[in-house]
């Protein structure tokens, strides 16, 4: 029989109305277990759970949240390998990646464990004589966190961990596609020593669950991954309720190869960016813009490269791109190819659906050229295994075109020119930049985050995380 999911609503595991299937991508006879979905009135019981746990978790000892953070942490490492294949199996990236993201979600817990313990404030004087002046760092309240699917266990982990590091209680709702990871990591924070209501998973679909969870009251900030659209109105629902809000929605990344590039660096970090994790990562490069001197070279090494590219199932050895996460986003991968074409772009490779040994949803990687700034294949985000080449005549053409875009999280460059890495990295109109390396891949205990549109609100991750999950407080003392 196939095991069954519920929802973990102050300390217990309750069941929803009903269940939906979890189905692996890769082969689609394969059913990892049904998942309950939480009704709005879970979510407000869920919410309810939090705000009583609230005034005793925040003013709590600080070394037993240390110790309880530090343990999730531990856990999530020791399995590494069993929750990485479980995020292949539910989400497609391959084995490897699947480890290496339950690696990175062990790490932040371990990372905000210390970061209980090194919350600090300032002690100043005041202008007026006799009276002392402090200003501290508080928690929030009860956060909403609501994550994607392309990341379902290391975006959680990003989330929840500086959340209840710095005294807050935290609702959960993952993406619906990929509940299975979201679900194994409640299941660790459960036995973490973490008190009930502290933190609550709910299961379910965003328009059943979603705009309940930003609209509550209870709910004193919302951070939210996902796309522009939603992101957006989230932000206006925020606004109306003064309710603090973080968004990461996304990019449309360029990569800059300059005449000056190791051909064979360049070709490698621009596969990886664009292809790698079957190209679902909001940080991937889709816009690979290359000046004159070397695009003969690098589109016909870049051909040569992908031709050797194992796209199968993701839990099978050697393998270097998995499936597509769903039928919808191949459709809309695939849609993307075609109106690429209809607009003059030439499909150099790949671009259709492949049959494997299981049914999945198989995509061979995409690569377009002749493609122009103003086509929706270089202005919209695809989320798949798509990359449209741009060419320029040199430098400041590159440079122009990599900001040419309503997006800004990160971009990358490759050049041998320490001048031109170094005018790139202060122009370039991106949260992040990378020199000579893939856009795709930031670690853990640094900012992450972006401009423009793909970005709104502090920075996720790293120290920097303080400033979105606490606020300050200043206090004056007269002696």
């Amino acid at each position: 029989m196939t095991q069954k999911h519920d929802n973990y609503i102050n300390g217990a595991w309750v069941a929803g109305a009903s269940y939906a299937a979890n189905v692996n991508p890769s082969n689609l006879g394969d059913v990892i277990g049904e998942y309950t979905q939480a009704d709005a009135a879970q979510l407000d019981a869920a919410v309810q759970a939090a705000q009583a746990a609230f005034p005793a978790w925040s003013t709590g000892n600080i070394q037993a949240r240390a110790d309880a953070l530090d343990k999730i942490g531990t856990e999530i490492l020791a399995r590494r390998e069993e929750l990485g294949t479980l995020l292949a199996r539910e989400e497609g990236k391959t084995k490897l990646e699947g480890i290496g993201e339950a690696t990175r979600a062990g790490n932040i817990f371990k990372f905000f464990a210390g970061e209980c313990l090194r919350l600090t404030g300032e002690t100043v004087p005041s202008v007026r004589s006799g009276v002392g002046v402090e200003i501290t760092r508080e928690p929030l309240g009860v956060i909403g966190l609501i994550t994607p699917w392309n990341f379902p266990i290391a975006i959680p982990a990003w989330k929840i961990a500086p959340a209840l590091a710095y005294g807050n209680c935290v609702v959960l709702k993952p993406a619906d596609l990929v509940p299975g990871c979201a679900w194994a990591l409640a299941e660790i924070i459960s036995r973490s020593g973490i008190p009930a209501g502290v933190f609550n998973l709910v299961m379910g679909r965003g328009s059943v669950i979603g705009d309940p969870l930003v609209n509550h009251p209870g709910v004193s900030a919302i951070s939210f991954t996902g796309s522009q659209g939603v992101g957006a109105r989230i932000a206006q629902q925020c606004a109306l309720n003064l309710k603090k809000v973080q968004l990461e929605m996304g990019g449309k990344n360029p990569q800059v190869i300059l005449d000056d590039a190791d051909l064979a660096q360049a070709v490698e970090l621009s596969v990886q960016s664009a292809f790698f994790s079957t190209g679902q990562r909001c940080t991937a490069s889709s816009r690979l813009i290359v000046t004159d001197g070397i695009y003969p070279q690098f589109v016909a090494a870049m051909q040569a490269r992908m031709a050797t590219l194992k796209i199968g199932d993701a839990l099978a050895a050697g393998i270097d791109i998995g499936p597509v996460s769903s039928l919808s986003q191949l459709q809309q991968d695939l849609d993307y190819v075609s109106i690429g074409q209809a607009e003059g772009a030439r499909l150099l490779a790949g671009g259709e659906r492949l049959q494997r040994d299981t049914e999945g949803f198989f995509m061979a990687p995409a690569l377009l050229t002749d493609t122009t700034a103003a086509m929706r294949i270089n202005r919209e985000e695809v989320f798949g295994p798509v990359a449209s080449i741009i060419r320029v005549k040199g430098y400041e053409e590159a440079l122009a075109e990599a900001n040419n875009t309503p997006f800004g999280l990160a971009a990358g460059i490759a050049t041998t020119s320490l001048k031109y890495a170094t005018h790139f990295k202060r122009h370039s109109q991106a949260g992040m930049v990378m020199v000579n390396l893939p856009t795709a891949g930031v670690d853990y205990h640094v900012p992450f985050g972006g401009r423009k549109g793909s970005s709104f609100g502090s920075r996720e991750q790293g120290r920097y995380a303080q400033e979105f999950f606490t606020t300050v407080k200043t206090a004056y003392t007269f002696a």
